[in-house]
Order: structure tokens, then C-alpha cells, then sequence
């Protein structure tokens, strides 16, 4: 297994890495205010923390959906952030132009499961220097996987992870099968469980996806006891408010007892080989 550093963490090296935060930037306040709540639960389970946030979601389902603050007031928030928190940030690119600036601020660089594929996007997020994490497309087998890894190695990257978030086979739902931690392990870089958007249901309230918050605890734990590297999950003060992905968001209140429970399955598993 390549181990993956990022800041003072080393992803793959048997301790589990949590990437959390908002979906969307909706404003600073409540953007810190959700990961300062985080870090703390983090620094009472002894888990290693990545603030997550996007500055701007480009494939909402509906044209008027929220899609945040833009590149640069996002990359400003985000950074402020970042220095207050004193934590590694990590969040996503949809084109090009975006990787050099995200670049100097994002110490992941994340390309979205729609655009795992995109040679070029792949290309601009290597020449930052940054971690790479990509999402497997809910349309790619993990296998395939392997092909995306080539193209950043082609490009003189080694610090990759991967994130499985579920496959899709249309009628507003996802799988996960549970087969593709290994298969994609196999490929010796760390593998990430997207916990959260992993119970979307894409498009399932017409003009926005809907989700089935209560499936997460489910899903993380099966995945923390097949052998997994790090968990992703969107979390919120109050989902019914968030502006992006509510109905699929782990309660902040809640994050504690779900983090104990993974904790307990991984110090179980973490041996087996």
C-alpha cells in the first residue's frame, strides 16, 4: 500500500482518516461553525480530520439550485478556514482553470465521480502538486478504476486515493457493493467510503436528489469492517436547512456515537489481512 501523506497524516497506514465538512459553502460563519464541531469530535476519538467543503457545485440537478459562493470568495473562505482550524482542507475542481488556484489553497484535490474520466481535468489537478482524491463515477465497475489511476501516474503523481460512493443503474438510486474496497485496495493506494452521498437518491425530489439519511451508519459500518482507509461524510448542524445534499447528511449532533461505533469495528478489523 502507497502511503499517502497529507499535512502531518499518513492515509493508509492503518489509522482511518475522516474527509467532513458541508456540502456546499453556504456562508463562513456556519461553514466554521460546523467545522469547529467536527475537529472537536475528532480530537476527543483521536481521528485525524479533513475539512471538507465545495465552493461550488456545478452539477445540481436543477438550474436555480444553490451552488455556492464561486472560486474565489470560496477560496478565501476556505482558507480562512483552513488557518483556524489548523487542519488539511479538501475540495473539488470541475474544470481546468480552476486546479492552479485551488491548488494553492486545497491540500486535496478532489475531481467529482461525474468527471472521473476527464484526461485533462485529471492532468490539471496532477500539476498542482496536491493529493489527488477522485470518486469513482457511479458508472464505472472498480476495475476500472485502474485506468484513472494510470493517467495521474502518467502525469508523475503518487499521492492518490480513491473514493467508492456507490453505483448507479438508474430510477433514483445507488448500490454498494461492498467488493469494491478490495478490488480497488488491490491497486495499493488508500480507499475512501463516501458514506453520505452513497444513500442519494440522484434526482429522487424532481428538481434535487433526496437521500436515506438513515442508511448511513449501515453502510460505514460494513465498510469500516471489509477494510477501508478513510470515511466521507457530509455533515450539518441541521440538514433540513442545508442548502445542497440535506436529506443525505449525518447530523453534527450525531457524528460522535456514528465515529464510536466505526472506531470500535476498526479496531477489530485493522489487523486482518
Amino acid at each position: 500500500m502507497n502511503i499517502v501523506k497529507v499535512g502531518n497524516y499518513e492515509i493508509g497506514s492503518g489509522e482511518l482518516i475522516l474527509l467532513a465538512g458541508p456540502c456546499v459553502i453556504e456562508n463562513f460563519d456556519r461553514t466554521l461553525y460546523i467545522g469547529k464541531g467536527i475537529k472537536e469530535i475528532c480530537n476527543r476519538l483521536g481521528i485525524n480530520y479533513v475539512f471538507k467543503a465545495s465552493f461550488d457545485k456545478a452539477n445540481r440537478s436543477s438550474y436555480e439550485s444553490y451552488r455556492g459562493p464561486g472560486l474565489e470568495d470560496g477560496l478565501r473562505i476556505l482558507k480562512d478556514i483552513k488557518n483556524i482550524l489548523n487542519v488539511p482542507i479538501v475540495t473539488d475542481i470541475h474544470e481546468t482553470i480552476q486546479a492552479e488556484a485551488v491548488g494553492e489553497v486545497a491540500d486535496i484535490i478532489q475531481i467529482p465521480a461525474f468527471l472521473c474520466r476527464q484526461t485533462d481535468l485529471l492532468q490539471a489537478a496532477a500539476q498542482t502538486g496536491r493529493v489527488v482524491n477522485v470518486k469513482k463515477g457511479q458508472f464505472l465497475s472498480p476495475n476500472d478504476m485502474k485506468n484513472v489511476i494510470e493517467k495521474l501516474e502518467h502525469c508523475g503523481v503518487n499521492r492518490i486515493t480513491l473514493t467508492e460512493r456507490g453505483a448507479s443503474f438508474g430510477y433514483n438510486n445507488l448500490v454498494v457493493d461492498m467488493r469494491s474496497f478490495p478490488i480497488m485496495r488491490s491497486f495499493n493506494y488508500p480507499v475512501i467510503f463516501d458514506g453520505t452521498h452513497s444513500v442519494q437518491l440522484p434526482g429522487g425530489a424532481g428538481k434535487k436528489s433526496s437521500g436515506q439519511r438513515e442508511f448511513v451508519k449501515y453502510l460505514v459500518r460494513a465498510a469500516v469492517a471489509v477494510g477501508i482507509d478513510g470515511l466521507f461524510l457530509e455533515v450539518h448542524d441541521n440538514p433540513e436547512e442545508a442548502l445542497s445534499d440535506g436529506a443525505n447528511m449525518v447530523y453534527l449532533d450525531k457524528l460522535e456515537e456514528l465515529l464510536k461505533e466505526v472506531l470500535a469495528i476498526h479496531n477489530v478489523t485493522k489487523n486482518f489481512k
